[in-house]
């Protein structure tokens, strides 16, 4: 950790740290003298000690893998007075700056056993661990930076002054969502299930199914049609019918050579998880071209889920935290085939929660969490519609299925003149 540490330092003092209390992020940074500024909002009221952990490392993989163990580990090992936090650090508009890990604040009576917990994560763990102290009068906090060595009492640099600070013009999370979150090229998910092959079986076993990018590219002959959507809006039923009014071939993605591995990477860290689903895509997009060749081609979901739903899960807060229309988040990777026409069907939430507990089928963790969180769904739906290169024409899927078939035919015609 020490040279992690170290890298970091010369930019310390620029890095602006975020706290999600009750899903609001509050925000505070650091500088060298106090001129009088308020107490930042997270360290109102609070008589107890605070303590952040930022996970650093170099190593991306290893530093995803010990993010998602981590709040387990404090949980587990922490006395039941300390409370958590989801925390972040970066710099303000500087893409791969950020820094994920956790606010603590322990009320417990002693701070023994947690600064123990902490001292031993720096000594093993890529982890930095910063402690709070407040003030004799109350009104000043100021922040120190623990050193991975003996009872954080190497030399470092001088405690600095904790401030509020501006929220940022872009969400935090933002900043590290190209090639981590979504992957736009297939040589940046290759990479991450690269580095898997020792730790996870089958990430070789994905490896030996994918394609060279020339072929992931290759336009076909006749016009690819993808139907997206949510769960339980009808694209199952209007893909098939699809498939039969036009003489179509009908494909869907993630691709069926992929199911029996699903399961075990949907356990992953989202940097993991993301690079098996963007992979399945470029799978998806050999088989759309060679099907292409002989027939019309209707695909089950494309890019555009992988995408949507990877940015509306990445992104926390309202809606507004996204990434504004018109950003290189939304943008069609250069090495995918590109649909000929995207059809999104939305539907009234209520109505698609009656389709799915008609349904009763097991569903990801991420469908589990459209049926109940009103907001995932709408950033869902929100970054759905702001994918761009093709964009995504959306239909009404309430009508009858036949009414909704019919009017997509209508604009299959207009489109691709089938």
């Amino acid at each position: 950790m020490a040279r992690r540490t170290m890298s970091l330092l010369p930019h310390w003092s620029s890095r602006v740290s975020s706290v999600e209390l009750n899903g609001t992020p509050f925000y505070f940074s650091t500088q060298e003298k106090h001129r009088g500024e308020e107490v930042p909002r997270v360290f109102r009221g609070n008589d107890g000690r605070c303590y952040s952990l930022l996970v650093c490392s170099s190593d991306t993989i290893r530093r995803a893998k010990f993010y998602a163990e981590l709040k387990d580990k404090l949980l587990t090992n922490l006395p039941p007075e300390c409370h958590l936090s989801p925390m972040c650090s970066f710099l303000p508009n500087i893409k791969d700056s950020l820094l994920k890990g956790y606010f603590l604040k322990d009320t417990s009576e002693s701070s023994s056993p947690t600064e123990r917990l902490l001292r031993d994560l720096t000594q093993r763990d890529p982890v930095l661990v910063c402690s709070y102290l407040r003030g004799e009068t109350g009104g000043v906090w100021t922040q120190h930076l623990w050193s991975d060595g003996d009872n954080h009492t190497m030399q470092m640099p001088k405690d600095y002054y904790v401030v509020p600070a501006e929220a940022p013009e872009h969400h935090p999370s933002t900043l590290n969502i190209i090639n981590s979150d979504v992957f736009y090229s297939f040589e940046e998910a290759y990479q991450v299930l690269e580095k898997c092959g020792d730790i996870i079986p089958e990430a070789r076993a994905v490896l030996e199914l994918l394609p060279s990018r020339e072929e992931a590219r290759r336009k076909p002959d006749f016009p690819v049609i993808v139907i997206e959507g949510l769960d339980a809006t009808g694209k199952t039923t209007l893909t098939e019918s699809l498939r039969d009014a036009l003489g179509a071939s009908l494909l869907r993605s993630p691709p069926h050579c992929l199911s029996p591995m699903r399961a075990r990477f949907d356990r992953e860290p989202p940097l993991i998880r993301r690079a098996f689903y963007a992979l399945g895509n470029y799978i998806t997009a050999v088989q759309i071209g060679q099907e292409g060749m002989k027939t019309p081609v209707i695909v089950d979901r494309f890019w555009h889920s992988t995408a949507a739903y990877a940015i509306a899960t990445a992104v926390s807060g309202p809606v507004c935290n996204l990434p504004a229309e018109g950003s290189e988040v939304y943008c069609w990777p250069s090495d995918v085939l590109q649909p000929s026409l995207v059809v999104c069907l939305t539907l009234d939430p209520e109505e698609r929660r009656r389709r799915l507990r008609d349904r009763g089928q097991g569903k990801t963790e991420e469908e589990q969490e459209l049926d109940h969180n009103q907001l995932f769904r709408l950033k869902v739906e929100k970054a759905y519609q702001r994918i761009s290169g093709p964009a995504c024409v959306t239909v009404d899927a309430s009508p009858p299925a036949d009414l909704v078939l019919q009017q997509v035919l209508l604009l299959i015609r207009g489109k691709c003149h089938l």
